[in-house]
């Protein structure tokens, strides 16, 4: 038995199916971790969707930024979609509601103890040690799948606050917890989130640091799976596992590849290369 993780689809649908071919997955005996935005940009984000949901327990996928889109424009609360957006084939399909209420039970971090693994979108701020970081997503997964989910999804956006603070409370708590699991890549030396800087590793301001060589990084010792930032899992030279960190994402849908990471004895990393996925402009 092997399990893979898998990096952003975004609706790359026959390149996932490439991918699942190259690496000899098979679907009897291993198992998928999915790094989250299943959906959006790329043409087949219903066909990508459909396939991760009809896997059942065999595929672990936690969401990102792209389903939580999906989500809050389903439920009326987000504004429309976005000219890029490839989301209305879900909206718009026959089986629209059961695939969004599988959606909106999906985690915001997964942990296999005897792996060695967790899973997370974007990444995990400096503060939280794993103890702190689960409980901050089972925190949200509570309310996400909670009656009152819609009123979640219609406070989640926005840029503030920018920092950790155990006493934070409602739409502030949760807004902070969301943009960490699904959105952050730079925080500042005293750890205060960076939305706007998009760019590679290295490439960013003086007094800005990846969220995963943040100083005094509390999880540190985890080994930890995330996907969301293209330019980090196409860089070169850049040494993750220095961090114990692995960049899944290595932006198909932006015409790079898809990716692979074999999480046993033999690891190693397989891809596949966009086949015509490609969507303008990222991010």
């Amino acid at each position: 038995m092997a399990i893979f993780a898998i990096g952003d689809i975004q609706g790359c649908y026959d390149e996932l199916r490439q991918l699942l071919d190259r690496v000899n997955f098979d679907p009897a005996e291993d198992g998928l971790w999915f790094a989250g935005d299943i959906v959006n940009r790329g043409p087949e984000s219903l066909e990508a969707l459909r396939f991760v949901r009809n896997m059942g327990d065999q595929a672990v996928t936690v969401l990102g930024n792209h389903d939580m889109h999906l989500l809050a424009v389903a439920q009326q609360a987000s504004p429309r979609l976005k000219a890029k957006d490839t989301l209305a084939q879900i909206l718009d399909a026959p089986d629209a509601g059961d695939l969004l209420e599988w959606l909106r039970h999906r985690p915001f971090l997964h942990t296999d103890r005897e792996l060695g693994y967790s899973l997370v979108h974007a990444g995990l701020p400096p503060q939280w040690d794993m103890t702190q970081a689960t409980a901050a997503a089972r925190e949200l997964e509570e309310v996400l799948q909670g009656p009152d989910h819609q009123d979640f999804l219609a406070v989640m956006y926005g840029n503030e606050p920018d920092q950790w603070d155990e006493s934070l409370t409602g739409a502030d708590r949760w807004r902070f917890m969301i943009n960490c699991f699904t959105r952050m890549r730079f925080v500042t030396e005293d750890g205060r989130l960076d939305l706007n800087t998009k760019c590679a590793p290295g490439e960013q301001a003086q007094g800005l640091y990846p969220w995963y060589q943040a100083p005094g990084r509390r999880s540190a010792d985890e080994h930890i799976l995330f996907g969301h930032w293209s330019t980090a899992g196409q860089s070169e030279g850049v040494n993750f596992s220095d961090h114990n960190v692995y960049a899944l994402d290595t932006g198909c849908v932006w015409g790079g590849t898809l990716t692979a990471f074999r999480m046993d004895e033999d690891g190693g990393w397989t891809t596949v290369d966009c086949q015509g996925c490609m969507a303008p402009g990222e991010d």
